[in-house]
Formats: C-alpha cells, sequence, structure tokens
C-alpha cells in the first residue's frame, strides 16, 4: 500500500466539464453538473481520512481563451494530502463529452506517464462517468490494481429518453455517439470491482437494462452534503447580494418562494414547471416562483441546446405575462446556492425538481439540509431521498395537476411545512452526511483491497544494448509478408539503427507459428516479441518469457466458459489448435451468417465474460482476456523499458491492431489495410495513412515522422 502503513493512495478519474477547487462554474454548460461538485468533495472529504495518505483527482487540461486559465494549470492542491491533476488530453479546445472519444487514449498514456514519472503507486482507481470508465480500465489493467466505477448516469437509459422525445436513431448516434459510450459501460461493467450507485433504482432499473448487470458488485452509497454549508435560515440570508438581486424581478417579494434550480437542460423539465405557475392563478396568488438555470451573459451566444431551453423559458413567461412574479436571475456563485435555499426556507416556500429523470437528486439533499420541504420527480433518486427523509412529495414530472396540487399542499398549510422541514432536516443528518459517505464508502475499499492483491511485475533482465530511447513495433502478416524487396529494406534500416531502436514485433500467431513465418521470410529475431495478440511477451536473445504479464492478464480469464457459451453461435468456427493459446481463443468467421461483433459482445457479457473481442481481416475472431490487447503488452513494455510512448512508432493494418495505434505512439497504417476495420482512425490527426503497402509503408512513416534523426543509445 501507499504511504505511511495502513494508508492509501486514491486516483479519481473525472474528465469532462470545468473542474477546479474554487468556484464551480455549475450550470455553465450540460457537462459541467453534480457531477463535478461531487469529485471534488469526494476528493476532500478523503483526505480527511487517517486512513488515505493522498488523493490525485486526474482531469483534463483545457487551454481555451473562452474558459478560465485556471483549467490549464497542471496542479491545484486543494489540500495537504487532496491534488487536482490536469493531464494533456490531445485536444486543448473546451468540448463537449460527446468530442472527446477519440483523445482518450491518449489521455490514459499521458495520466500513465504522470503516475510512473513521480513514482505514484496507487492503491485504486475510482472513474467517473462513461469517459472516465474507459481510461479507468486502461489505467487499471496496466497498473494491475481494482478499479472503483460510478456512471452517474448511463447511455442505455439516455438512448431509451432521447428515442421518447422523436429523435431519431441516426441523428442520436451523430450528436451523442451513444453505441460507443454503451460499448464503454459494458466493458467497465466487466472490470470493475465495484460500481457505485447513488439509489437502488439505479442498479435495478438502470444497470439492468445491462448485458453485463452484476447486482451482486454494486452497492449503494448515497453522496453526503456539506453541512457547514447547507444549514437552515439564519437571517443572515436576508438583505444579500442574492436577496436583492431576486427582488429587482418581483412585485410581493416578501412572499413565498417556489425554488428551481437546475442545468439549462430539456431533461430538467422547466418548461412544465412555468406551465402548471402560469396556468395557476391560486399558485400565483400563494408564492413567487424562482428558477435558477445555470448563468449567462448573453442568451443568443450559449450552445444551441442550453440556448434553445432558455428561449423557451423567457417565451413562456411572456405567454403567461408572469413579469412580477417570476425571478430569473442570469447570474450565481457557487456560495449563492445556500443562500437562495435559505430564502426559500425563511420565506416558507418549496424546492421543486420536475426533471423528467433524476438518477440521484443532489440538489433535494441540499434543501433538506437548509430545512426546506421539496417536491420531486417520481422517478430515481428522489424515492429514496424522501423515503430516508419523509419531506416532501413525489409526483408525475409530465401530470401539470399533480405538480401544482403537492406544491400548494405545502405552501397552504403551516403545520405540514414545519413537519416536513423538520424531517428533512433530521433525515439528511442522519443518511446523507459526507462522513457517512466515505465511512461506506472506504469500507467497500479495504473489501476490495483484502481479497485483491495486484501482480508482482519484475523486469526481465536486459543487455546494456538493449536500453534504447526508441522502438518500432510491427504486425507480422500485414506488414511484412508478401512483398520481399521493401522486406529486405526496412530490415537493411532496423540493423542500420539497431545501436538505438528496439525493433518489435506484434502478432496475433502463436509463437512457435511467428518464428517459423520469420525464418521463412528472413526476418532476424526482434528484441521483443508479442505473440497471440498481446496474451504473451518474449525478449531477445533467448525468447525470455514475461511471466509478469502472464500472471497479470489471468484476471477474470475463464476460457473453458467463453468456449462453452459460444459453441453454438452459427457463423464460426474453431481454428485449429495450432493457433489456439492458453489466453487466446481464435475462430473463422462468416460475416454473412454470424452475428456481429457487438451481438457476440452482448452475448459474452449476458454471461458475466470479462473479455476483449478482436475481428481481423474480416474473417478471423479472437477472443483473449480483458486485460491483453497488442496494445496493452505494447505498453507495458514501454512501461518497463523505460521507453516513452512519444518515441514508439508502430505499423499496423488490421482491427487487431488498433487499440496499438491510438494514443501517444507515432503510428503508421500501411496502404495495404484492412479499410473496414481501421475507418475509425481515418480522422484521428497523429495517425499517419501511408501510400505505399507492406514493409514501403512502414520506410515511408519512418521518413514522415524523421524517426531515426534524433537516434540515440540511453545509458544503462
Amino acid at each position: 500500500m501507499a504511504g505511511k502503513k495502513g494508508q492509501l493512495h486514491l486516483v479519481l478519474i473525472s474528465l469532462h466539464g470545468l473542474i477546479r477547487g474554487h468556484d464551480l462554474e455549475l450550470g455553465r454548460d450540460d457537462d459541467t453538473g453534480g457531477q463535478i461538485r461531487y469529485v471534488v468533495e469526494l476528493a476532500r472529504a478523503l483526505g480527511e481520512r487517517d486512513d488515505v495518505a493522498r488523493v490525485d483527482l486526474l482531469t483534463r487540461r483545457v487551454l481555451d481563451s473562452a474558459v478560465s486559465a485556471d483549467y490549464a494549470r497542471r496542479h491545484e492542491r486543494l489540500t495537504n494530502e487532496v491534488s487536482i491533476v490536469r493531464i494533456d488530453c490531445g485536444e486543448d479546445a473546451y468540448i463537449p463529452k460527446e468530442q472527446l472519444w477519440d483523445y482518450l487514449d491518449t489521455f490514459a498514456d499521458n495520466a500513465l506517464s504522470y503516475i510512473r514519472e513521480n513514482r505514484l503507486t496507487p492503491d485504486i482507481i475510482h472513474s467517473h462517468y462513461a469517459d472516465g470508465g474507459y481510461v479507468g480500465i486502461r489505467l487499471s489493467s496496466l497498473l494491475g490494481i481494482p478499479l472503483v466505477h460510478t456512471g452517474h448516469s448511463l447511455g442505455r437509459v439516455k438512448r431509451q429518453r432521447l428515442l421518447a422525445s422523436g429523435l431519431k436513431r441516426d441523428e442520436i448516434e451523430r450528436s451523442y455517439n451513444i453505441s460507443r459510450r454503451i460499448e464503454v459501460e459494458e466493458d467497465v461493467l466487466g472490470a470493475a470491482d465495484l460500481v457505485i450507485t447513488s439509489t437502488h433504482q439505479e442498479i435495478e432499473e438502470q444497470y439492468g437494462l445491462y448485458n453485463y448487470y452484476q447486482p451482486e458488485q454494486m452497492k449503494v452509497i448515497p453522496p453526503g452534503t456539506e453541512l457547514d454549508l447547507f444549514f437552515p435560515a439564519d437571517g443572515s440570508e436576508q438583505d444579500s447580494p442574492m436577496q436583492r438581486e431576486l427582488a429587482r424581478f418581483l412585485n410581493q417579494p416578501d412572499k413565498p418562494i417556489i425554488l428551481a434550480l437546475s442545468r439549462p437542460d430539456a431533461r430538467k423539465n422547466l418548461g412544465t414547471l412555468l406551465e402548471v405557475y402560469g396556468e395557476s392563478a391560486e399558485l400565483q396568488r400563494a408564492a413567487n416562483l424562482v428558477i435558477v438555470a445555470g448563468t449567462r451573459d448573453d442568451v443568443r451566444e450559449m450552445n444551441s441546446r442550453p440556448q434553445e431551453v432558455l428561449t423557451d423559458l423567457l417565451l413562456t413567461i411572456d405567454q403567461y405575462d408572469l413579469y412580477g412574479n417570476v425571478a430569473y436571475p442570469k447570474h450565481h456563485q457557487l456560495n449563492d446556492v445556500p443562500v437562495l435555499y435559505r430564502l426559500a426556507s425563511a420565506s416558507g416556500g418549496v424546492f421543486i425538481n420536475p426533471a423528467l429523470t433524476e438518477p440521484f437528486g443532489l440538489t433535494l439533499i441540499e434543501a433538506a439540509a437548509s430545512r426546506l420541504p421539496i417536491v420531486a420527480t417520481e422517478d430515481g433518486g428522489p424515492r429514496d431521498i424522501t423515503a430516508n427523509c419523509n419531506n416532501g412529495y413525489l409526483v408525475d414530472p409530465l401530470d401539470k395537476a399533480a405538480i401544482g396540487k403537492a406544491l400548494l399542499k405545502i405552501l397552504s398549510d403551516t403545520k405540514t411545512w414545519q413537519t416536513l422541514a423538520d424531517n428533512g432536516l433530521e433525515g439528511v443528518r442522519r443518511h446523507y452526511s459526507w462522513q457517512a459517505h466515505v465511512d461506506q464508502y472506504m469500507e467497500a475499499l479495504h473489501a476490495i483491497l483484502r481479497r485483491v492483491e495486484a501482480p508482482a511485475r519484475q523486469p526481465p533482465l536486459r543487455r546494456p544494448s538493449l536500453y534504447h530511447d526508441r522502438a518500432i513495433f510491427t504486425d507480422l502478416d500485414q506488414n511484412l509478408l508478401t512483398d520481399p524487396k521493401s522486406l529486405a529494406s526496412f530490415i537493411s534500416v532496423m540493423r542500420e539503427n539497431r545501436k538505438c531502436a528496439t525493433f518489435g514485433i506484434a502478432t496475433g500467431r502463436r509463437l512457435d507459428a511467428a518464428l517459423r513465418i520469420m525464418k521463412q521470410y528472413g526476418i532476424p529475431q526482434p528484441d521483443v516479441l508479442i505473440t497471440s495478440l498481446g496474451t504473451a511477451i518474449h525478449y531477445a536473445p533467448r525468447l525470455t518469457a514475461d511471466y509478469a504479464w502472464v500472471q497479470h492478464i489471468d484476471h477474470l480469464w475463464n476460457k473453458p466458459a467463453v468456449l462453452r457459451i459460444l459453441t453454438d453461435l452459427p457463423g464460426i468456427k474453431l481454428q485449429p489448435k495450432i493457433e489456439q493459446s492458453r489466453f487466446k481463443i481464435s475462430y473463422y468467421i462468416d460475416p454473412n451468417h454470424a452475428p456481429g461483433l457487438e451481438e457476440i459482445n452482448s452475448l459474452l457479457h449476458q454471461h458475466e465474460q470479462a473479455v476483449s473481442v478482436f475481428m481481423s481481416f474480416g474473417q478471423f475472431l479472437d477472443i483473449v482476456p480483458v486485460r491483453a490487447s497488442k496494445g496493452f503488452a505494447l505498453r507495458w513494455f514501454a512501461d518497463q523499458w523505460e521507453i516513452p510512448l512519444e518515441h514508439i512508432l508502430v505499423a499496423g493494418g488490421s482491427g487487431a491492431d488498433e487499440d496499438m495505434m491510438r494514443g501517444n505512439t507515432m503510428a503508421v497504417v500501411v496502404a495495404n489495410r484492412h479499410h473496414e476495420e481501421l475507418s475509425a482512425l481515418v480522422d484521428i490527426e497523429h495517425i499517419y495513412f501511408a501510400t505505399k503497402p507492406y514493409a514501403a509503408g512502414i520506410l515511408e512513416a519512418i521518413r514522415h515522422y524523421r524517426f531515426f534523426r534524433d537516434c540515440g543509445v540511453a545509458e544503462a
């Protein structure tokens, strides 16, 4: 374990949105919401524990004049034990989470470099949201440590909701990359040692939609709230800047407040709330309506989705002529939020969350801690919260009559208001403090660490001449065979630079088959030979096996179960025994009769098999352990031999090579590539597509990258 005896080093991963330790810009956009606050507060709360030595919150570094320079700082210390670490992600500009997918491998490579360069030995990775989960799988796999995951929201649920709203599937794919997100979520469920959820409904009704549904590996740990920040009205909220700001809008500012606080997102259903209020003269007599929907300078300059929501709100206010009854401030700071709750509480008002869906509902807890009764959607988290706190009413968010009735029931009965307010305050202190949250959280982490032991990693002995500062890795079949003339030229170039560059081969073939074909074509023995699709690594000069790698990838592997599951699958046939190995199952596949790759993955996930599935050349199907692939093996080698990924040139031509080429490596796709399988790489800027096939394409890339220009021998 890291740090002092009994103390842990925890790494949290949260990529999208804008994260800093002060003045969180919550509601600025769709990506900067409750998750941002949660991970920052979780990091702080964990840092106060005696059994936690260090917490690193990894997020992406943003260099963009449109956002604060705070987000370009590489390191921000929150306390002596807690830091925000900003990692370069391959794209400087601040972009939506849906556009991050092609940059996540770069983030993962840079995060691993940060951990290695600072000689850190984290005990657990905790990833947040699907993009964080993608990175979390890679880091936990390469470090051999447990992965904990919190989804916050889920792609399958979102797709259902978007389809129900009338959007077409192709439009959803184009806007949200939803299939890619769902595929990652399935992989995370298979790889995670623990999935933390906020509610039981999240487990049963949301994760239950996934093929890799394992409720026994999920634990409900409700988020906490800062009770020293959110507390009942004490008079300090009166004559505050926020009180004066609200008064600008209202004819009778002393009336009770119906408070709604959320991002400007159509799913938050604020338009329906305005219609309820606009259509009820009784509600308008009883209370003012305050809607705090993010921050804005000019609605016309906002992104399209929040712009549409706010425009509709303003038009609805005008439609019902609600001027003087509704406040909709343009700006608020993080420290204004507790004041808003206290103002509503002091007025005898009510907090409402009318969202169409609500995975948890942190604002409901904050309202309860502020002694403010609630009305909330009957979906998701509010069920658990009202069951624990008995502080309000649940309603169908599309039933306008029910919403109006619940609001009036609280506003018109002082005794009911008092009872609900007191219940909420007591319930939140018992169930939703940060102390209660981190106590349960750390108990769950210690349970994982008691049953999981990271494999020992012993670097193999190496000749001093192999301490090179760069390396070239290439596939065999698609790159080095077929064209003897270009192969001879490539071998000559490698021999000329053998003192400074490691030569590696990464192939789907077994070791013995690879050695035979290399001998047949006169290919010299490489310094590193990755075989059987990344499930075996051997080192020159004696083909020394990396047994630490074998131990590492054995995690969750169950070959007999995989064979049994796929026995009767149409369109696939096991390849000869010579192509099989302990950690690789190989089939021939007929795409005209076999299910698609997504269906095969789903079938394996349904049977709780954590594996990686690869299609090559449109006719070969391979299944390997979840921690194994050519890309993972390459990174294991680079980590062990201390060769920066930026100094490694990778050449490939089929789908099995894709994860070697993503991230920080230099990469070349030879011209004789399998087009369909590598089509996703075409738009990635740092991947070079050669105009020549086979080894000639690799030579072309060597010239393109000027690969040997600064070639030298690193000191042993």
